[in-house]
């Protein structure tokens, strides 16, 4: 589709935004899906994915890839970070200011055009550090966050 085509907001398209935006987590789209199901039980899996995906042209949200096999789709558009656990998959946002020293340090040593970058921070989350914690379960490998 081209990127001059304007989107109308669509009465799906809205009801995806505002699920999105009312979880304030990061959900994956069959997430979505299942949320939005709820309130229009007729909208396809095909729908959802389409609109996320205009969704994500029109900066109204943003596709996280986080090295696992799905997408999330975060809410907030801004740049920001994010922390995953390892154990479970919950998203997080990380609590700290965009790092652009990192961008101007990178620009100084490669002939590379840097236009951005991405920082995913791994670990347990507090329950699932609780249950490591309890040996209820075993802490993820070193080489885990790797994969």
């Amino acid at each position: 589709m081209p990127k001059h085509q304007t989107h109308r907001m669509t009465r799906q398209r809205e009801l995806i935004l505002e699920e999105i935006r009312r979880s304030k987590a990061h959900p994956s789209a069959d997430e979505v899906y299942l949320m939005v199901r709820k309130r229009l039980p007729r909208i396809s899996l095909g729908t959802v994915y389409r609109n996320l995906e205009i969704l994500c042209e029109l900066g109204e949200i943003r596709k996280l890839d986080l090295g696992v096999d799905f997408k999330r789709y975060d809410w907030d558009p801004k740049m920001h970070y994010h922390i995953r656990c390892l154990e479970c998959g919950q998203v997080d946002n990380a609590p700290i200011a965009p790092l652009h020293s990192v961008e101007d340090e990178l620009h100084q040593a490669t002939v590379y055009t840097i236009i951005g970058h991405k920082l995913i921070f791994e670990g347990l989350c507090p329950a699932c550090s609780q249950k490591v914690a309890s040996g209820e379960i075993q802490p993820p490998d070193q080489g885990a966050a790797d994969r």
